[in-house]
């Protein structure tokens, strides 16, 4: 069922993206990163991969990094951020990671949800060009359904436009 649901998820951000971007194939993230040929980024979750969820929770905090506003692009000023993820995960290779990306109450559910993808990815990309296995990160987006405070206006919805980093630690 859960993979029902997450395959379901999937197609809908794929359709919203063809919406969005226009069937665009190719787009870039910044430093080099891209989306794939396909459309998507190496960062979801294909059938038969690992679930992350499964394992258990590194107690563990980092803080989120912040994006502008309707952008994907990863701001210069929040590099050092994922920087102290990718040496934390560095120093134990059983630790892996959910890049969260999310949305402002801004623009629709939909469109929300493929923003936030492309969030999580530009996290995810950046964390591999630095080191950090792919098959070690994977992405979701919650869109604006998790904010992280509530309310309304430019100092709220700016601490809303985040990618935030679940770690777990996979068995040996």
């Amino acid at each position: 069922m859960k993979k029902l649901l997450r395959l379901s998820m999937m197609v809908l951000v794929v359709a919203s993206l063809f919406s969005v971007t226009g069937c665009s194939t190719k787009n870039s993230y910044g430093d080099g990163a891209s989306i794939g040929e396909d459309g998507w980024g190496t960062g979801d979750m294909p059938m038969g991969l690992d679930d992350f969820t499964k394992y258990p929770r590194v107690n563990q905090a980092f803080t989120p990094v912040y994006f502008a506003y309707d952008n994907y692009q990863i701001p210069s000023s929040e590099y050092g951020k994922i920087d102290m993820v990718v040496r934390f995960m560095q120093g134990d290779s059983s630790i892996v990671l959910i890049a969260e990306g999310h949305c402002d109450e801004r623009g629709t559910i939909e469109y929300n949800l493929s923003l936030g993808e492309y969030r999580a990815q530009s996290v995810r990309t950046y964390m591999a060009n630095s080191g950090i296995s792919s098959d070690r990160i994977q992405t979701t987006s919650y869109g604006k359904e998790r904010p992280a405070v509530q309310g309304s206006g430019e100092s709220v919805w700016s601490q809303n436009r985040r990618g935030e980093f679940a770690l777990y630690r996979r068995g040996k």
